[in-house]
């Protein structure tokens, strides 16, 4: 009966009951604050509180389909909390002036903006500075993008992006780290960490937050704004612990996603806002919606305006991104009794504990400071991190006789539409960042090998297809078709290969090809750019495949048939000066794919950690009865974890200290690393552990522990990662955190793939 009574109150939980868990103040531990805010709130009229909850959009950029209007004369009566897609010291002072000065309370605004891998200096996009796996790092782009953004007027920033996604048909693929939460969890908090730093009261510290909450990196088909249905043991073992991670790290502010869960959409889900997030997490910031996340409840078939509002703000959203549903509908739903007046003070205190613990109060313009704008933006140290951290996210997928690194006095062929190109270098979502900063392949390699002889070809056009093209030219790819037919691009190139030594052949997806809105139903190269390929294999000249993408692609005929092939996703501003070091040998390569590339479109979702069957296939035999496909292997194309190097490692088998865990304790499982090749440079050691009998089925292996480690040639070192029963903790069907006595596989190796095995038991 125990059971039973758990299993409903996890249903009632789960569709959004809103009788369950009501929302209550958090009991602050300032005191100080706590005088200042009641004193606040007791002169605001209900107007002017409900006002706090409004953000709309004004200024330099877009992201969705509405730009509010009247901003001006609402900041004068108090009906603003804050402003979304407006920086510049200039241009925040005037807002900020009007709130101080114009309203009758005088309170600060926020001032947020879409900071997502980088302010004006742009870093990797998010997914590329996964495959660094190193989470300095990545908390180092954090800190960049925080010192320039606040520079700039901004204190804000929605990001981290931390939704786990294992469909590579989904565009914001490219916002997050992957398919692995884990990996995912980390890179969260380092994010929220460079950020936030160590405390709001600093002039370069930004509020972080986590999107998008929860589960959107599931949505079906792989499709944006899709919805999202999932059991609850998938949803807290595989999905929900990014999101905590970020949240434990301290991010102050989460923003909500737009599908639904379990039938009630994440805008005004109870249950995600307040009986987890809050009750059970410990969440203190506040929510806010996503772009027209409020009045959109209205085509999720929730009700009127008037009703998704309510709805919304007593689930847990504090804060209504550019609907203005709040604005215009809680006053009337408060008169008629639809929601009590506690639920709006409540969103209101959040808001404004959160603007007091930033200093905003104490002085509305701490982030307006022309002179620190002049020296932290876009300045030679920040580009130069960029770099490093651009080379340290490509990955290179094969290297067949060692054809990279190049020669420095090599003749090559540069060939490809994305070659000598800027516009598309800084990639999706790169917000305020000027493609005309960024540095081109063609640039990078002048600048690294002056000696380099360089044949140019553009190749193809990037994109030919005109039903892509209307596209993403209405959302700014300004892509335009050139003066010359296909045909004579491609024997443009094939004569430039022709009189040189090698072809660096540089291709993938336009940058609006990917994050959001940009979900594709076809993952290959496209046809033109796959034609100019097969017709440079033709002339016999060993080719470079350089690939720039937001999302694993499917490769199968480029990996039988290109010699060499380098991800690079996209880069960011120092693209061409980061891409040139590591083609020329400057970075050995270090990176590790953070999501499964497939073979096929088939294949997808297709992801390391999947669970076993009861007719496993064990890709060898053929029979009928399996786990498997008849036209395809299950096998990825490359697998998580995955990504070479111009040197080679040795990994020695696992060995265990004891093969007997007891609670309370740990045991160490070790390997010897070993640089047997010809350069120095970096390995990822990876730990897997498998849960071999569970209560539940679990994880064929899931990443738990990693080393990123530096090997000179001929160099050895021993990795020891020590394991402990926390490691081993799942949530059982009864959403309990256990971790049950039994037989485990301890998986080491250099990919998800390429594995030693040792097994031990976790004892009573």
């Amino acid at each position: 009966m125990k059971r039973i009574n758990s299993l409903l109150l996890l249903t009632a939980l789960l569709t959004g009951g809103s009788a369950i868990g009501q929302q209550k103040a958090a009991v602050s531990k300032d005191p100080k604050m706590d005088a200042f805010v009641n004193e606040l709130m007791s002169r605001m009229t209900i107007e002017e509180k409900i006002g706090q909850l409004n953000l709309p959009a004004v200024g330099f950029d877009v992201t969705g389909p509405i730009l509010s209007e009247g901003v001006d004369e609402k900041i004068d009566q108090g009906l603003v909390g804050g402003v979304f897609n407006t920086f510049t010291p200039q241009a925040v002072r005037k807002l900020q002036q009007r709130a101080v000065t114009n309203s009758r309370l005088k309170i600060p605004l926020l001032f947020g903006y879409d900071i997502v891998h980088g302010h004006k200096t742009i870093f990797p996009i998010p997914l590329a500075l996964s495959t660094s796996w190193d989470m300095d790092l990545i908390e180092k782009s954090a800190r960049i993008a925080a010192r320039e953004a606040s520079a700039d007027g901004l204190n804000w920033t929605f990001s981290p992006m931390v939704d786990i996604s294992r469909d590579p048909r989904w565009g914001r693929m490219s916002e997050g780290s992957g398919e692995d939460p884990y990996l995912g969890g980390l890179i969260g908090a380092a994010m929220v960490k460079g950020y936030q730093t160590n405390s709001l009261a600093n002039r370069d510290a930004i509020l972080a937050c986590v999107k998008h909450f929860a589960l959107y990196g599931a949505a079906e088909a792989g499709r944006d704004y899709n919805t999202t249905d999932m059991s609850p043991i998938r949803m807290y073992n595989e999905y929900l612990p990014p999101y905590k991670a970020a949240i434990d790290a301290g991010a102050e502010t989460v923003m909500v996603s737009f599908n639904d869960i379990n039938g009630v959409p994440a805008t005004a889900n109870h249950w995600l806002l307040t009986d987890l997030l809050r009750n059970q997490w410990g969440f203190k910031g506040f929510v806010v919606s996503d772009y027209t996340g409020v009045s959109e409840l209205v085509a999720h078939g929730l009700g009127d305006l008037q009703t998704v509002s309510a709805r919304s703000v007593s689930a847990g959203t504090d804060m209504d991104m550019v609907s203005e549903g709040f604005l215009k509908t809680l006053k009337k739903s408060l008169d008629e009794k639809k929601i009590g007046i506690d639920v709006i003070d409540l969103a209101c205190r959040r808001i404004l504990e959160m603007k007091y613990r930033m200093g905003l109060f104490a002085d509305p313009f701490k982030y307006v400071d022309e002179k620190r704008a002049e020296t932290e933006i876009l300045s030679a140290a920040n580009r130069n991190d960029a770099r490093k951290i651009a080379a340290a996210s490509m990955v290179l997928l094969k290297n067949e006789n060692q054809l990279l690194p190049l020669r420095k006095n090599a003749k090559i062929a540069l060939i490809g539409p994305l070659a000598d190109n800027q516009r598309d270098m800084i990639g999706n979502w790169s917000a305020a960042g000027d493609w005309k900063k960024a540095v081109s392949v063609m640039t990078g390699l002048k600048n690294m090998a002056p000696d380099l002889k360089i044949v140019y070809a553009k190749g193809a056009n990037l994109v030919d297809d005109p039903h892509i093209l209307k596209q993403i030219n209405a959302n700014g790819a300004e892509i335009h078709a050139d003066s010359k037919s296909p045909d004579e691009l491609i024997l443009d190139a094939v004569k430039a290969a022709k009189e040189a030594e090698i072809a660096v052949v540089v291709l993938g997806e336009s940058a609006i090809m990917g994050g959001e809105a940009t979900s594709r139903t076809n993952l290959d190269l496209l046809p033109n750019q796959q034609k100019l390929l097969k017709a440079l294999k033709e002339t016999g000249k060993p080719i470079v495949l350089v690939l720039m993408n937001s999302r694993p692609l499917t490769l199968t005929w480029e990996d039988e048939n290109i010699p060499a092939i380098l991800e690079t996703w996209f880069a960011g501003t120092e693209a061409g000066n980061a891409i040139a070091d590591v083609l020329m040998g400057n970075y050995n390569p270090a990176g590790k794919l953070t999501a499964t590339f497939p073979r096929n479109m088939g294949q997808i979702p297709l992801y390391y950690n999947h669970k076993s069957t009861g007719r496993p296939y064990n890709g060898v035999s053929n029979e009928k009865f399996v786990s498997r496909y008849i036209d395809s292997s299950n096998d990825p194309l490359y697998p998580f974890g995955y990504g070479l190097s111009y040197t080679t490692y040795s990994i020695s088998p696992v060995k265990l200290n004891r093969t007997d865990l007891q609670k309370g304790r740990n045991l160490e499982a070790a390997v010897e690393v070993k640089n047997t090749g010809k350069y120095d440079g970096h390995e990822v050691v990876q730990l897997y552990i498998q849960d071999i009998y569970g209560s539940v089925t679990r994880p064929v292996k899931e990443l738990k522990g990693f080393q990123k480690i530096f090997l000179k040639k001929g160099e050895s070192k021993k990795v020891i990662f020590k394991i402990d029963e926390e490691m081993l903790r799942f949530y059982n069907s009864e959403l309990k955190h256990v971790a049950e006595p039994g037989d485990f596989n301890v998986f080491i190796g250099s990919n998800s793939r390429d594995v030693s095995q040792a097994t031990f038991k976790l004892s009573n």
